[in-house]
This record gives C-alpha cells, structure tokens and sequence, in this order.
C-alpha cells in the first residue's frame, strides 16, 4: 500500500480546521501521515493542531503565503504520494483510497476527482466530474492549458513529480496549483476518478471578490508556461490566443453576466490590449474605458 502524505496549509483557519484534520484523519486508506502548516496564524488555530497531538505533524512558520506554506509540508513529507486539503475544505471518506488505487492501476503521476462546491449560489453548486484529459480531443495538453478542470484538494500526485516540477510557485498569490498542474501534467499520464470526492467549501462574497484577480493571474500562468515550456504547444496549435486571450475573454463575459462589473471591467481592458476579440465582443468591451458610473448608465440605458 503506498504511503501518503496530506498537507493542510492553515492561516487563521480556527473555524473549519477541526473539520479539515478530522476529514484526512478519517479516510480508509490506513497508510498515511497528516501535516498542518501553521503559516503564522493569529488565531487559536495552533490550540486546535496542539489537540491532535500525536495523530498529525504540526509546521509552524512566519506567514509566507498559501504556496510557501504547502511548499513547507512537502519539504517535510515522506510520503510516496501527496495530497493537498486547505484548511476549510473536506473530502469523501474514501478519496485517497480511491484515486491511489486509480495511480497505482494506471502508471500515472496524479488522479484527480470529481469535487462539489458546498454553498454555493446556482449553478456552481452542481456537483462536476472533469473530463478525461487524457482522453480530450482536440489534445490534452491544449485541454490543460486552456483550463484546468480540479481544485488542488481534488488531487493526489506521486511526490517525486513535484519535486521534479519545482513545488509551488511562491511567487504567485492565486492559481499556483494551475501553475504546478500545467508542469506535471502536460507531458505525463494522468488519470480521472469520475466520482465526487473532494468538496469545497463556499464563502459568501467570493466569487466576486477574486473573479477579475484570477482571470488574469490564470492568463498570466499561460503566458509565463509559453516562455519557458511553450514549443510543444505552439507547435500542437497555432492559435495559441484563442486558448490564452479567448479564454480570458470567456471569464470576462461572465463576470459581466453575472453583472459583476468591476471585475468585468478590468478583464475586459486586458483583453483589448491584445487586440483579440470580435466587432460584437468590442461593443461589449469599449465602454469599459469608460468611468465605471457612466459605464453602468450605459448598460441600464441599452439594457444589456
């Protein structure tokens, strides 16, 4: 049986860390070890970790960041395979078991699972199966590129993988586990588990808080893939743009549908710099130059 190891970052995470511990504690796969990463909490969240003592590794560091704070819990791992739960996020009793066992049958270096988001408006609270990447048509690797379809709890990677690929990017306060999904996945076998697994946790305001912030973090992952990984995908497909630049537009679109202008606004300005986009797209983005006050007068006036 392989040896996992689950890393629980944690940052003043007291409310739902409980929950968290008790979710990788309790899974049926017996072989593993549980690491909490203290990332400098202000909170009681490390009286929490002390009332595991004995059934988890604690980590405790000044707050460097989400990705820092992972990173530290693989330094420390010793397990075979690694899987990666934040601290108010939980899965099903049976996911390591179940995407283990998927590694292990397929020779590949990450599964990755179904996952729901709990709390959610409609209809992002529909359970999601990702597609067979290994499958997609036109081809996996522009499938990948263009959108990874998992959350990093939705995810279990053979752990020499990801010292191979350089951990996390530190640099990077959002879409990291794109970022480190893009280097492992793209050139090797992967395999999906087209269950309902993992399940995160849905906090009131978020969406639109971080929507135009992780658009253009996701398109800048893209962009810094291509400089330094990109030959093959070039080669693969000519129009690179329209997996980079179309996709952006694609988030921009909904976040004016959902009229989250703002975020819409700024998505649509990034866009427009790399000249993509259609004359119907243009009538939509133009008048994000506009004062955002006008811009909303605007659209009460057209109705759209």
């Amino acid at each position: 049986m392989s040896s996992i190891s689950v890393v629980i970052p944690c940052y003043n995470g007291r409310k739902y860390l409980a929950e968290a511990i008790d979710s990788a504690l309790h899974q049926t796969h017996a072989n593993k070890e549980v690491i909490v990463v203290d990332d400098g909490s202000t909170d009681d969240s490390a009286e929490i970790m002390a009332g595991y003592h004995g059934r988890i590794q604690v980590v405790q560091q000044k707050n460097q960041g989400l990705p820092a704070a992972r990173n530290a819990g693989i330094r420390v791992s010793k397990g075979d395979l690694i899987a990666f739960l934040d601290a108010d996020d939980w899965w099903a009793p049976t996911f390591l078991e179940k995407t283990a066992h998927a590694l292990s049958s397929n020779s590949a270096v990450m599964a990755y699972s179904g996952w729901q988001n709990i709390g959610a408006p409609p209809p992002f609270h529909e359970p999601h199966i990702p597609e067979d990447y290994e499958q997609a048509l036109p081809s996996k690797a522009i499938r990948l590129f263009r959108s990874t379809g998992w959350p990093v709890h939705a995810a279990l990677t053979r752990r020499d993988a990801i010292f191979t690929a350089g951990l996390f990017n530190t640099k990077l306060d959002s879409c990291e586990d794109f970022d480190l999904w893009l280097r492992i996945a793209l050139n090797q076998p992967i395999v999906r588990v087209p269950e309902v697994l993992a399940y995160y946790r849905f906090h009131p305001g978020q969406m639109t808080r971080n929507e135009a912030k992780n658009a253009l973090m996701h398109y800048q992952v893209q962009q810094d893939f291509l400089c330094n990984h990109g030959d093959q995908l070039k080669l693969a497909y000519p129009n690179i743009r329209a997996l980079m630049t179309g996709e952006l537009l694609k988030r921009g679109y909904r976040a004016y549908w959902s009229r989250n202008l703002t975020d819409a606004r700024r998505i649509f300005r990034r866009v427009m710099l790399d000249r993509y986009g259609s004359l119907n797209d243009w009538k939509y983005m133009l008048p994000a130059w506009l004062p955002e006050a006008l811009h909303q007068w605007l659209i009460r006036r057209v109705g759209k």
